[in-house]
Protein backbone atom coordinates (compact mmCIF):
# COMPACT_ATOMS: atom_id res chain seq x y z
CA UNK A 1 0.00 0.00 0.00
CA UNK A 2 3.14 2.34 0.94
CA UNK A 3 4.63 1.46 -2.70
CA UNK A 4 0.87 2.79 -4.24
CA UNK A 5 0.92 5.84 -1.71
CA UNK A 6 4.10 7.28 -2.55
CA UNK A 7 3.84 7.29 -6.18
CA UNK A 8 0.50 8.86 -6.40
CA UNK A 9 1.57 11.54 -3.69
CA UNK A 10 4.92 12.51 -5.54
CA UNK A 11 2.93 12.82 -8.74
CA UNK A 12 0.24 14.76 -6.93
CA UNK A 13 3.45 17.18 -5.84
CA UNK A 14 4.77 17.44 -9.03
CA UNK A 15 1.32 18.36 -10.45
CA UNK A 16 0.71 21.22 -7.63
CA UNK A 17 4.32 22.19 -8.57
CA UNK A 18 3.69 22.20 -12.44
CA UNK A 19 0.14 24.31 -11.53
CA UNK A 20 2.18 26.98 -8.94
CA UNK A 21 4.51 27.80 -11.70
CA UNK A 22 1.77 27.82 -14.69
CA UNK A 23 0.31 30.20 -12.50
CA UNK A 24 3.44 32.70 -11.37
CA UNK A 25 3.86 32.98 -15.05
CA UNK A 26 0.62 32.73 -16.84
CA UNK A 27 0.11 36.65 -17.29
CA UNK A 28 3.15 36.52 -20.02
CA UNK A 29 1.83 32.88 -21.48
CA UNK A 30 0.69 33.68 -24.67
CA UNK A 31 1.20 37.40 -24.78
CA UNK A 32 3.30 37.81 -27.54
CA UNK A 33 4.81 41.43 -27.82
CA UNK A 34 8.14 42.98 -29.62
CA UNK A 35 11.26 43.74 -27.62
CA UNK A 36 11.26 47.44 -27.73
CA UNK A 37 8.57 50.23 -29.37
CA UNK A 38 9.63 52.92 -30.84
CA UNK A 39 7.46 56.05 -31.12
CA UNK A 40 8.46 58.88 -33.22
CA UNK A 41 7.08 62.45 -33.00
CA UNK A 42 8.27 64.76 -35.96
CA UNK A 43 7.65 68.15 -34.64
CA UNK A 44 5.84 70.34 -37.87
CA UNK A 45 5.53 67.26 -40.58
CA UNK A 46 3.18 67.80 -43.75
CA UNK A 47 1.73 64.55 -44.87
CA UNK A 48 2.52 65.21 -48.12
CA UNK A 49 5.92 65.91 -47.89
CA UNK A 50 6.52 61.91 -47.59
CA UNK A 51 5.33 62.15 -51.72
CA UNK A 52 6.67 65.94 -52.48
CA UNK A 53 10.09 65.11 -51.21
CA UNK A 54 9.89 60.89 -51.99
CA UNK A 55 11.96 61.08 -55.33
CA UNK A 56 15.26 62.58 -53.32
CA UNK A 57 15.09 60.27 -50.22
CA UNK A 58 17.26 57.69 -50.12
CA UNK A 59 16.39 53.96 -51.07
CA UNK A 60 17.82 52.73 -47.43
CA UNK A 61 16.59 56.09 -45.74
CA UNK A 62 14.15 55.97 -42.82
CA UNK A 63 10.73 57.28 -44.87
CA UNK A 64 11.10 55.22 -48.06
CA UNK A 65 11.75 51.95 -45.46
CA UNK A 66 8.73 52.64 -43.86
CA UNK A 67 6.59 53.29 -46.78
CA UNK A 68 7.89 50.39 -48.47
CA UNK A 69 7.98 47.65 -45.61
CA UNK A 70 5.32 49.36 -43.33
CA UNK A 71 1.86 50.82 -42.92
CA UNK A 72 0.63 53.96 -44.02
CA UNK A 73 -2.64 55.58 -43.09
CA UNK A 74 -2.90 58.19 -45.58
CA UNK A 75 -5.60 60.53 -44.52
CA UNK A 76 -4.83 60.89 -40.78
CA UNK A 77 -5.99 64.54 -39.30
CA UNK A 78 -5.91 65.85 -35.98
CA UNK A 79 -9.57 66.10 -34.10
CA UNK A 80 -8.96 69.24 -32.03
CA UNK A 81 -7.86 72.49 -32.33
CA UNK A 82 -4.98 74.09 -31.53
CA UNK A 83 -2.68 72.04 -33.65
CA UNK A 84 0.14 72.91 -31.58
CA UNK A 85 3.45 70.84 -30.44
CA UNK A 86 2.69 70.36 -26.52
CA UNK A 87 -1.20 69.31 -28.22
CA UNK A 88 0.27 66.91 -30.45
CA UNK A 89 2.88 65.37 -28.48
CA UNK A 90 -0.04 64.61 -25.82
CA UNK A 91 -2.57 63.24 -28.07
CA UNK A 92 -0.37 60.75 -29.94
CA UNK A 93 0.66 59.29 -26.86
CA UNK A 94 -2.79 59.78 -24.69
CA UNK A 95 -5.21 58.77 -27.75
CA UNK A 96 -6.90 61.68 -26.28
CA UNK A 97 -7.79 65.30 -27.03
CA UNK A 98 -7.13 68.47 -25.00
CA UNK A 99 -10.68 69.07 -23.21
CA UNK A 100 -9.58 65.72 -21.34
CA UNK A 101 -6.01 65.38 -21.12
CA UNK A 102 -5.57 69.15 -20.46
CA UNK A 103 -2.48 70.34 -22.32
CA UNK A 104 -4.71 73.04 -24.18
CA UNK A 105 -1.15 74.36 -26.02
CA UNK A 106 2.38 75.36 -25.49
CA UNK A 107 1.01 77.62 -22.92
CA UNK A 108 -2.77 78.75 -21.91
CA UNK A 109 -4.01 81.41 -19.11
CA UNK A 110 -5.04 79.53 -16.15
CA UNK A 111 -8.71 80.82 -15.15
CA UNK A 112 -8.11 79.97 -11.63
CA UNK A 113 -4.72 80.78 -10.65
CA UNK A 114 -5.14 83.78 -13.63
CA UNK A 115 -1.67 83.27 -14.56
CA UNK A 116 -0.10 82.34 -17.48
CA UNK A 117 1.38 78.17 -17.52
CA UNK A 118 3.75 76.25 -19.09
CA UNK A 119 2.46 73.03 -20.85
CA UNK A 120 5.23 70.96 -18.73
CA UNK A 121 6.18 73.26 -15.97
CA UNK A 122 6.60 72.28 -12.21
CA UNK A 123 7.99 74.68 -9.71
CA UNK A 124 7.80 71.55 -7.46
CA UNK A 125 10.78 70.06 -8.99
CA UNK A 126 14.44 70.79 -9.94
CA UNK A 127 16.71 70.77 -12.98
CA UNK A 128 19.27 68.25 -13.00
CA UNK A 129 22.01 68.48 -15.27
CA UNK A 130 21.24 72.04 -16.31
CA UNK A 131 23.04 75.14 -15.43
CA UNK A 132 20.94 75.90 -12.74
CA UNK A 133 18.22 73.96 -10.69
CA UNK A 134 15.36 76.52 -11.70
CA UNK A 135 16.31 75.72 -15.53
CA UNK A 136 15.10 72.12 -16.25
CA UNK A 137 11.93 72.72 -13.82
CA UNK A 138 9.39 70.47 -15.65
CA UNK A 139 7.42 67.31 -15.22
CA UNK A 140 4.29 65.63 -16.75
CA UNK A 141 2.41 67.16 -14.27
CA UNK A 142 0.13 69.58 -16.00
CA UNK A 143 -1.38 66.08 -18.07
CA UNK A 144 -4.45 65.20 -16.35
CA UNK A 145 -4.39 61.30 -18.32
CA UNK A 146 -1.88 58.30 -18.53
CA UNK A 147 -0.50 58.05 -22.00
CA UNK A 148 0.86 54.24 -23.71
CA UNK A 149 4.04 54.52 -22.19
CA UNK A 150 2.22 54.43 -18.46
CA UNK A 151 0.11 51.81 -19.50
CA UNK A 152 2.74 49.56 -20.77
CA UNK A 153 4.45 50.16 -17.00
CA UNK A 154 1.33 49.34 -15.42
CA UNK A 155 0.64 46.38 -17.94
CA UNK A 156 4.09 44.90 -17.16
CA UNK A 157 4.10 46.16 -13.05
CA UNK A 158 6.57 48.38 -13.83
CA UNK A 159 9.20 45.55 -14.95
CA UNK A 160 9.07 48.13 -18.63
CA UNK A 161 11.56 50.84 -19.18
CA UNK A 162 10.13 54.10 -20.83
CA UNK A 163 13.02 56.65 -21.98
CA UNK A 164 11.81 59.97 -23.45
CA UNK A 165 14.31 62.12 -25.90
CA UNK A 166 14.08 65.26 -28.12
CA UNK A 167 15.20 68.53 -27.97
CA UNK A 168 12.15 70.37 -26.83
CA UNK A 169 11.27 69.53 -23.00
CA UNK A 170 7.44 68.90 -24.14
CA UNK A 171 8.86 66.66 -26.79
CA UNK A 172 10.28 64.42 -24.45
CA UNK A 173 8.39 64.93 -21.05
CA UNK A 174 4.63 64.68 -22.02
CA UNK A 175 4.80 61.29 -24.59
CA UNK A 176 7.25 59.42 -21.32
CA UNK A 177 4.01 60.34 -19.19
CA UNK A 178 3.79 60.28 -15.67
CA UNK A 179 5.44 56.99 -14.95
CA UNK A 180 8.77 56.90 -17.19
CA UNK A 181 11.52 55.76 -15.87
CA UNK A 182 13.30 58.92 -17.21
CA UNK A 183 12.80 61.90 -19.86
CA UNK A 184 15.87 63.65 -20.89
CA UNK A 185 15.93 67.41 -23.25
CA UNK A 186 18.32 69.77 -24.55
CA UNK A 187 19.34 72.85 -22.74
CA UNK A 188 20.26 75.33 -25.23
CA UNK A 189 22.72 77.43 -22.80
CA UNK A 190 24.84 74.29 -22.35
CA UNK A 191 24.65 72.01 -24.81
CA UNK A 192 24.29 69.05 -22.77
CA UNK A 193 20.81 66.50 -22.39
CA UNK A 194 19.20 67.53 -19.04
CA UNK A 195 16.20 66.60 -16.62
CA UNK A 196 14.54 67.33 -13.77
CA UNK A 197 14.23 65.72 -10.00
CA UNK A 198 10.64 64.09 -10.89
CA UNK A 199 12.61 61.55 -12.68
CA UNK A 200 16.04 61.18 -10.85
CA UNK A 201 18.10 63.26 -8.30
CA UNK A 202 21.54 63.35 -10.57
CA UNK A 203 22.30 61.84 -14.43
CA UNK A 204 23.21 58.47 -15.20
CA UNK A 205 26.52 57.95 -15.83
CA UNK A 206 25.80 57.40 -19.22
CA UNK A 207 23.97 60.98 -19.92
CA UNK A 208 26.81 62.39 -18.56
CA UNK A 209 29.84 60.80 -20.75
CA UNK A 210 27.40 61.64 -23.81
CA UNK A 211 27.58 65.79 -22.53
CA UNK A 212 30.94 65.14 -22.08
CA UNK A 213 31.55 64.58 -25.97
CA UNK A 214 29.75 67.82 -26.80
CA UNK A 215 28.52 66.58 -30.01
CA UNK A 216 27.21 70.12 -30.80
CA UNK A 217 31.12 71.45 -31.43
CA UNK A 218 31.68 68.93 -33.75
CA UNK A 219 28.53 69.33 -36.01
CA UNK A 220 28.95 72.79 -35.93
CA UNK A 221 32.12 72.51 -37.25
CA UNK A 222 30.32 70.92 -39.93
CA UNK A 223 28.53 74.03 -40.78
CA UNK A 224 25.12 73.56 -43.23
CA UNK A 225 25.66 72.94 -46.40
CA UNK A 226 23.47 71.76 -49.28
CA UNK A 227 22.94 67.88 -49.06
CA UNK A 228 22.08 67.76 -52.62
CA UNK A 229 23.66 69.49 -55.49
CA UNK A 230 22.31 72.83 -56.04
CA UNK A 231 19.94 72.90 -59.11
CA UNK A 232 17.83 70.06 -57.52
CA UNK A 233 16.27 72.56 -54.77
CA UNK A 234 14.30 74.90 -57.39
CA UNK A 235 12.87 71.34 -57.92
CA UNK A 236 10.85 70.77 -54.75
CA UNK A 237 11.65 74.56 -53.53
CA UNK A 238 11.36 78.25 -54.69
CA UNK A 239 13.64 79.11 -57.63
CA UNK A 240 16.28 81.27 -55.37
CA UNK A 241 17.36 80.29 -51.90
CA UNK A 242 17.20 83.64 -50.14
CA UNK A 243 13.68 85.33 -49.59
CA UNK A 244 12.95 88.55 -48.26
CA UNK A 245 10.14 86.78 -45.61
CA UNK A 246 12.02 84.00 -44.47
CA UNK A 247 13.42 84.89 -40.59
CA UNK A 248 17.35 84.79 -40.31
CA UNK A 249 17.74 82.55 -37.53
CA UNK A 250 21.95 82.42 -37.88
CA UNK A 251 22.03 86.62 -38.29
CA UNK A 252 21.27 89.34 -40.20
CA UNK A 253 23.93 88.32 -42.83
CA UNK A 254 23.70 84.90 -43.38
CA UNK A 255 20.98 84.89 -46.02
CA UNK A 256 21.42 81.90 -47.64
CA UNK A 257 23.43 78.48 -47.73
CA UNK A 258 25.69 77.99 -47.32
CA UNK A 259 25.16 78.32 -43.42
CA UNK A 260 28.47 79.32 -41.33
CA UNK A 261 27.85 77.42 -37.62
CA UNK A 262 31.88 77.38 -36.56
CA UNK A 263 31.68 80.31 -34.76
CA UNK A 264 29.05 79.53 -32.70
CA UNK A 265 31.58 76.30 -31.15
CA UNK A 266 31.39 76.86 -27.25
CA UNK A 267 29.80 80.07 -27.34
CA UNK A 268 26.29 79.68 -28.09
CA UNK A 269 24.53 75.90 -28.51
CA UNK A 270 20.96 77.36 -29.15
CA UNK A 271 21.55 77.49 -32.86
CA UNK A 272 21.81 73.57 -33.42
CA UNK A 273 18.20 73.35 -32.92
CA UNK A 274 17.58 75.32 -35.90
CA UNK A 275 19.76 73.07 -38.33
CA UNK A 276 19.36 69.73 -39.43
CA UNK A 277 22.12 68.84 -37.09
CA UNK A 278 19.77 69.32 -34.41
CA UNK A 279 17.87 65.67 -35.81
CA UNK A 280 21.34 64.06 -35.78
CA UNK A 281 22.12 64.82 -32.40
CA UNK A 282 18.86 63.17 -31.13
CA UNK A 283 19.33 59.90 -33.07
CA UNK A 284 22.84 59.95 -31.21
CA UNK A 285 21.41 60.39 -27.51
CA UNK A 286 18.70 58.14 -28.84
CA UNK A 287 21.37 55.44 -29.51
CA UNK A 288 22.82 55.91 -26.50
CA UNK A 289 20.13 55.33 -24.41
CA UNK A 290 19.15 52.37 -26.25
CA UNK A 291 22.81 50.72 -25.54
CA UNK A 292 23.23 52.07 -22.07
CA UNK A 293 19.72 51.32 -20.84
CA UNK A 294 19.80 48.09 -22.77
CA UNK A 295 16.40 48.84 -24.13
CA UNK A 296 14.66 45.62 -26.27
CA UNK A 297 17.25 43.29 -24.50
CA UNK A 298 15.25 41.02 -21.80
CA UNK A 299 11.63 39.34 -22.44
CA UNK A 300 9.76 42.77 -21.28
CA UNK A 301 9.24 44.99 -23.83
CA UNK A 302 10.41 48.34 -23.53
CA UNK A 303 9.52 51.79 -25.03
CA UNK A 304 11.68 54.48 -26.60
CA UNK A 305 9.80 58.11 -27.28
CA UNK A 306 11.79 60.11 -29.43
CA UNK A 307 10.78 63.44 -31.28
CA UNK A 308 12.63 65.15 -33.86
CA UNK A 309 12.00 69.05 -32.88
CA UNK A 310 14.46 70.39 -35.35
CA UNK A 311 11.63 70.58 -38.72
CA UNK A 312 9.91 72.57 -36.43
CA UNK A 313 12.79 75.11 -36.14
CA UNK A 314 13.68 75.12 -39.47
CA UNK A 315 10.16 75.38 -40.99
CA UNK A 316 8.92 78.34 -38.37
CA UNK A 317 12.29 80.30 -39.87
CA UNK A 318 12.23 79.14 -43.45
CA UNK A 319 9.08 78.02 -44.45
CA UNK A 320 7.80 74.52 -46.19
CA UNK A 321 9.07 75.91 -49.29
CA UNK A 322 12.25 76.53 -48.43
CA UNK A 323 15.85 75.07 -49.71
CA UNK A 324 16.88 74.73 -46.21
CA UNK A 325 13.08 73.08 -45.33
CA UNK A 326 13.74 70.33 -47.91
CA UNK A 327 17.63 70.10 -47.23
CA UNK A 328 16.37 69.02 -43.59
CA UNK A 329 14.31 66.61 -44.28
CA UNK A 330 16.61 64.63 -46.45
CA UNK A 331 19.07 64.86 -43.84
CA UNK A 332 16.00 63.28 -41.52
CA UNK A 333 15.81 60.91 -43.77
CA UNK A 334 19.19 59.86 -43.72
CA UNK A 335 19.10 60.30 -39.78
CA UNK A 336 16.16 58.11 -39.53
CA UNK A 337 17.83 54.91 -42.09
CA UNK A 338 20.77 55.34 -39.35
CA UNK A 339 18.23 54.85 -36.71
CA UNK A 340 16.60 51.96 -37.95
CA UNK A 341 19.88 50.40 -39.28
CA UNK A 342 21.23 50.44 -35.20
CA UNK A 343 17.83 48.98 -33.80
CA UNK A 344 18.36 46.11 -36.73
CA UNK A 345 21.93 45.34 -35.21
CA UNK A 346 21.31 45.44 -31.47
CA UNK A 347 17.33 44.96 -30.88
CA UNK A 348 17.16 42.30 -33.87
CA UNK A 349 15.26 43.20 -37.06
CA UNK A 350 11.31 42.64 -37.03
CA UNK A 351 11.94 42.61 -32.80
CA UNK A 352 10.67 45.92 -32.82
CA UNK A 353 7.59 48.07 -33.65
CA UNK A 354 7.45 51.93 -34.55
CA UNK A 355 4.77 54.52 -34.84
CA UNK A 356 6.27 57.44 -36.85
CA UNK A 357 3.51 60.47 -36.92
CA UNK A 358 3.55 64.63 -36.76
CA UNK A 359 2.50 66.79 -34.22
CA UNK A 360 1.15 69.18 -36.55
CA UNK A 361 1.72 70.03 -39.84
CA UNK A 362 2.15 73.79 -40.86
CA UNK A 363 0.74 76.85 -43.29
CA UNK A 364 2.56 78.32 -46.36
CA UNK A 365 4.37 81.57 -45.52
CA UNK A 366 1.64 84.18 -45.99
CA UNK A 367 4.26 86.44 -48.62
CA UNK A 368 5.04 82.67 -50.42
CA UNK A 369 0.79 82.75 -50.90
CA UNK A 370 0.80 86.48 -51.92
CA UNK A 371 3.42 85.91 -54.36
CA UNK A 372 1.80 83.02 -56.11
CA UNK A 373 -1.50 84.88 -55.91
CA UNK A 374 -3.02 82.16 -53.81
CA UNK A 375 -4.82 83.87 -50.07
CA UNK A 376 -3.42 84.18 -47.02
CA UNK A 377 -1.79 86.98 -44.50
CA UNK A 378 -0.86 87.46 -40.66
CA UNK A 379 -3.91 89.05 -37.92
CA UNK A 380 -1.26 91.39 -35.22
CA UNK A 381 -3.32 89.35 -32.23
CA UNK A 382 -0.91 91.55 -29.61
CA UNK A 383 -1.82 94.44 -31.12
CA UNK A 384 -5.50 93.62 -31.27
CA UNK A 385 -4.99 92.70 -27.93
CA UNK A 386 -4.16 96.31 -27.04
CA UNK A 387 -6.59 98.00 -29.00
CA UNK A 388 -9.73 96.00 -27.26
CA UNK A 389 -8.05 96.85 -23.87
CA UNK A 390 -7.59 100.34 -24.73
CA UNK A 391 -11.23 100.37 -25.87
CA UNK A 392 -12.67 98.43 -23.05
CA UNK A 393 -11.40 100.12 -20.52
CA UNK A 394 -13.16 103.56 -22.18
CA UNK A 395 -16.61 101.74 -22.67
CA UNK A 396 -16.72 99.34 -19.75
CA UNK A 397 -13.81 100.49 -17.17
CA UNK A 398 -12.30 97.53 -16.91
CA UNK A 399 -8.42 97.83 -17.04
CA UNK A 400 -6.48 95.11 -18.90
CA UNK A 401 -9.94 93.45 -19.54
CA UNK A 402 -8.30 91.06 -22.20
CA UNK A 403 -4.83 89.16 -20.32
CA UNK A 404 -4.12 87.08 -22.70
CA UNK A 405 -4.52 86.18 -26.70
CA UNK A 406 -2.96 82.00 -26.42
CA UNK A 407 -4.42 79.23 -28.62
CA UNK A 408 -6.86 81.52 -31.34
CA UNK A 409 -8.73 82.54 -28.03
CA UNK A 410 -9.38 85.97 -26.27
CA UNK A 411 -9.10 85.45 -21.86
CA UNK A 412 -11.06 87.83 -19.86
CA UNK A 413 -9.52 89.65 -16.91
CA UNK A 414 -12.58 87.42 -14.49
CA UNK A 415 -11.94 89.45 -11.26
CA UNK A 416 -11.47 92.79 -12.72
CA UNK A 417 -14.86 92.44 -14.94
CA UNK A 418 -16.59 91.59 -11.21
CA UNK A 419 -14.80 94.95 -9.52
CA UNK A 420 -16.13 97.44 -12.48
CA UNK A 421 -19.54 95.71 -12.31
CA UNK A 422 -19.04 95.08 -15.87
CA UNK A 423 -21.85 92.70 -17.94
CA UNK A 424 -19.57 90.26 -18.90
CA UNK A 425 -22.23 89.11 -21.91
CA UNK A 426 -21.65 92.23 -23.34
CA UNK A 427 -18.25 92.22 -23.21
CA UNK A 428 -17.71 89.40 -24.79
CA UNK A 429 -20.72 90.87 -27.69
CA UNK A 430 -18.29 93.83 -28.22
CA UNK A 431 -15.10 91.49 -28.29
CA UNK A 432 -16.92 89.78 -31.02
CA UNK A 433 -17.70 92.35 -33.08
CA UNK A 434 -14.50 93.92 -32.98
CA UNK A 435 -12.77 90.66 -33.86
CA UNK A 436 -15.37 90.20 -36.71
CA UNK A 437 -14.34 93.09 -38.43
CA UNK A 438 -10.63 92.02 -39.10
CA UNK A 439 -10.06 91.05 -42.74
CA UNK A 440 -8.31 88.18 -41.14
CA UNK A 441 -11.45 86.58 -38.96
CA UNK A 442 -13.34 84.34 -41.16
CA UNK A 443 -15.67 84.43 -37.51
CA UNK A 444 -15.76 84.56 -33.51
CA UNK A 445 -17.80 83.49 -30.85
CA UNK A 446 -18.04 83.00 -27.52
CA UNK A 447 -16.51 79.57 -26.29
CA UNK A 448 -19.69 78.77 -24.39
CA UNK A 449 -21.27 78.86 -27.83
CA UNK A 450 -19.24 76.52 -29.46
CA UNK A 451 -22.03 73.65 -29.35
CA UNK A 452 -24.87 75.60 -30.56
CA UNK A 453 -23.43 78.49 -33.39
CA UNK A 454 -23.61 77.50 -36.58
CA UNK A 455 -20.45 76.61 -38.07
CA UNK A 456 -19.40 73.28 -39.80
CA UNK A 457 -20.02 70.15 -37.88
CA UNK A 458 -15.88 69.62 -38.70
CA UNK A 459 -15.21 72.93 -37.20
CA UNK A 460 -17.25 72.43 -34.71
CA UNK A 461 -15.92 69.04 -33.53
CA UNK A 462 -12.74 70.49 -33.45
CA UNK A 463 -13.03 73.10 -31.27
CA UNK A 464 -15.35 71.22 -28.63
CA UNK A 465 -11.93 68.98 -28.20
CA UNK A 466 -10.24 71.79 -27.66
CA UNK A 467 -11.87 73.29 -25.15
CA UNK A 468 -11.30 72.97 -21.33
CA UNK A 469 -13.00 75.47 -18.96
CA UNK A 470 -10.46 75.47 -16.88
CA UNK A 471 -7.99 76.61 -19.59
CA UNK A 472 -9.21 77.86 -22.58
CA UNK A 473 -10.55 81.45 -23.29
CA UNK A 474 -13.58 82.89 -23.56
CA UNK A 475 -13.81 83.83 -26.91
CA UNK A 476 -12.59 81.63 -30.03
CA UNK A 477 -10.74 83.38 -33.51
CA UNK A 478 -11.21 81.47 -36.38
CA UNK A 479 -8.80 82.91 -39.08
CA UNK A 480 -9.59 82.64 -42.76
CA UNK A 481 -7.74 79.88 -44.77
CA UNK A 482 -3.84 81.04 -45.02
CA UNK A 483 -3.65 83.61 -42.45
CA UNK A 484 -1.26 83.31 -39.40
CA UNK A 485 -1.31 85.07 -35.89
CA UNK A 486 1.79 87.63 -36.14
CA UNK A 487 2.49 91.23 -37.14
CA UNK A 488 2.20 92.02 -40.82
CA UNK A 489 5.86 92.81 -40.85
CA UNK A 490 6.58 89.26 -39.41
CA UNK A 491 8.60 86.68 -41.28
CA UNK A 492 9.06 82.67 -41.40
CA UNK A 493 5.07 81.16 -40.65
CA UNK A 494 3.18 78.79 -38.11
CA UNK A 495 0.66 76.83 -37.30
CA UNK A 496 -2.55 75.84 -35.20
CA UNK A 497 -5.73 76.25 -36.99
CA UNK A 498 -8.18 73.36 -38.32
CA UNK A 499 -7.31 73.40 -41.83
CA UNK A 500 -5.83 70.59 -43.25
CA UNK A 501 -2.57 72.08 -44.06
CA UNK A 502 -1.95 72.62 -40.32
CA UNK A 503 -4.05 68.99 -39.56
CA UNK A 504 -2.98 66.32 -41.97
CA UNK A 505 -0.44 64.15 -40.90
CA UNK A 506 1.97 61.27 -41.87
CA UNK A 507 0.87 57.70 -39.79
CA UNK A 508 3.21 55.02 -40.26
CA UNK A 509 3.63 51.84 -38.56
CA UNK A 510 6.32 49.12 -39.36
CA UNK A 511 8.01 46.21 -38.04
CA UNK A 512 6.82 43.55 -35.72
CA UNK A 513 3.37 42.73 -35.51
CA UNK A 514 3.13 45.43 -38.77
CA UNK A 515 1.75 44.10 -41.78
CA UNK A 516 2.56 46.04 -45.27
CA UNK A 517 0.13 48.15 -47.50
CA UNK A 518 -1.94 51.52 -46.57
CA UNK A 519 -5.52 52.81 -46.06
CA UNK A 520 -6.90 55.75 -47.04
CA UNK A 521 -10.00 56.19 -45.09
CA UNK A 522 -9.97 58.89 -42.35
CA UNK A 523 -8.36 57.93 -39.11
CA UNK A 524 -7.55 60.42 -36.64
CA UNK A 525 -4.00 61.21 -34.31
CA UNK A 526 -6.20 59.71 -31.28
CA UNK A 527 -6.22 56.08 -32.89
CA UNK A 528 -2.54 55.66 -32.43
CA UNK A 529 -2.04 55.23 -28.87
CA UNK A 530 -5.36 52.51 -28.91
CA UNK A 531 -3.83 50.80 -32.12
CA UNK A 532 -0.40 50.12 -29.88
CA UNK A 533 -2.41 48.94 -26.61
CA UNK A 534 -3.84 46.58 -29.02
CA UNK A 535 -0.84 45.25 -30.75
CA UNK A 536 0.39 44.88 -26.78
CA UNK A 537 -2.39 43.29 -25.90
CA UNK A 538 -2.43 45.91 -23.02
CA UNK A 539 -5.25 48.58 -21.67
CA UNK A 540 -5.75 51.99 -24.11
CA UNK A 541 -4.73 54.78 -21.94
CA UNK A 542 -7.40 56.62 -19.14
CA UNK A 543 -8.41 59.13 -21.37
CA UNK A 544 -8.22 57.96 -24.87
CA UNK A 545 -10.99 58.39 -27.36
CA UNK A 546 -9.55 56.75 -31.04
CA UNK A 547 -10.47 53.43 -32.36
CA UNK A 548 -8.15 50.57 -33.02
CA UNK A 549 -6.79 50.74 -36.48
CA UNK A 550 -6.84 47.25 -37.51
CA UNK A 551 -5.71 47.38 -40.81
CA UNK A 552 -2.35 47.83 -39.55
CA UNK A 553 -2.02 44.86 -37.52
CA UNK A 554 -0.83 41.26 -38.93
Amino acid sequence: MKRLILPVFAGLMAISASAQKSTATAPNEGVKRPKLVVGIVIDQMRWDYLYRFNPIFKANGGFKRLLGQGFSCENTLIPYTPTITACGHTCAYTGSVPAVHGITGNAWWDNAQMKSIYCSEDKTVKGVGSKSEEDGQMSPRNMLVTSICDELRLATNFKSKVIGVALKDRGSILPAGHAANAAYWYEGKTGNFITSTYYMNELPAWVNNFNSRKLVDSLYKLNWNLALPKETYPEYATPLDAKAYESKPFGKDQLAFPYDLSSYIGKDYSKISSTPWGNTLTVEMAKAAVKAEELGKDAVTDFLAVSFSSPDYVGHAFGPNSWEQVDDYVRLDADLGRLFDYLDANVGKDQYTVFLTADHAVAHVPAFMTENKLPGGRFDESGAMKEMNAALKEKFGIRKAVVSMYNYQVSLNHPGLDSANADENAVKKWIVQYLKKSPAVANAFATADIMTVPVNSTMRNMMANGYNPARSGDVQIVLKSGYLEGSYTATGTSHGLWYPYDAHIPLLFYGWGIKKGKTNRETYMTDIASTVAALLHIQMPSGAVGKVIEEVMK
